[in-house]
């Protein structure tokens, strides 16, 4: 009997590493976007007046990226928690969209409403090229700390950014691109993995983005150009599975 629980042990173990290691590989981009990054947001919090207890906690419950930007200035100026909700609403809405793709997948995990609360823009990347490569989700277990590891380097990134950003002597403008940058990253490495897919995802996206951006503005842009993709996207991939069909 011990020898039965031996054996369940090992391999659990040996399962776990070969989950971290498939993880670890697929967040390196993260890690080292998120980390510079997360530094950006940690200075800019930092010389608003706020301590790295606060980076920490508000990467640890909100890790909400482009929108911890925007609270700085909110927290700076006390603006009241219907305008923070609001404002958080606008500016996270395209997560709605991200979610709908992963639904059944998540049903299937017990850690379901975490891996939707952590499901950033490059997280949301990392999980389809996965998902991409292994349509039957053996892999599915990484999933799990694939947003762990993701969320880890932004907190850790927030906490050194507020702790050195006073005394680094450098001039920080722009250091936000850094998440633009990481993005188009994860895109490239789509499209050279899956360049049928991932360049009409990408084509269908940049269309719509520029129509939507001439016709709402580059305030209200975002959200429709991002309803029109899905739709699109979800179109083209109905229409493959029909051809697939016998």
């Amino acid at each position: 009997m011990e020898y039965v629980k031996l054996y369940f042990i090992i391999k659990g173990n040996r399962e776990m590493k070969k989950y971290i290691k498939y993880a670890f590989s697929r967040t390196l981009p993260v890690l080292f976007g998120y980390i510079f990054l997360g530094i950006a947001f940690g200075i800019v919090l930092q010389q608003a007046g706020f301590n790295f207890i606060w980076a920490f906690y508000i990467s640890l419950f909100l890790y909400a990226g482009s929108m911890q930007f925007v609270l700085v200035p909110l927290l700076a100026s006390a603006a009241s928690p219907l305008t923070v909700a609001v404002t958080t609403l606008f500016v996270n809405s395209r997560h709605v969209f991200y979610g709908l793709s992963f639904i059944e997948s998540f049903k299937k995990m017990k850690t379901q409403l975490y891996m939707i609360f952590s499901l950033s823009d490059e997280t949301y990347s990392v999980l389809c090229s996965c998902k991409n490569e292994d349509p039957e989700e053996k892999n599915r277990p990484a999933w799990f700390l694939i947003n762990l590891f993701d969320q880890s380097y932004w907190i850790i990134g927030s906490v050194i950014g507020a702790l050195l950003g006073q005394v680094l002597p450098f001039d920080f403008t722009g250091i936000d691109f850094s998440m633009t940058a990481l993005f188009v990253v994860i895109l490239l490495d789509q499209v050279l993995a899956h360049p049928k897919a991932a360049g009409r995802c990408a084509v269908t996206g940049l269309l719509a983005g520029i129509i939507c951006l001439f016709i709402f503005g580059s305030g209200n842009f975002l959200l429709p150009a991002l309803i029109i993709t899905v739709l699109f996207v979800t179109a083209f991939a109905q229409a493959e599975r029909r051809k697939e069909l016998p």
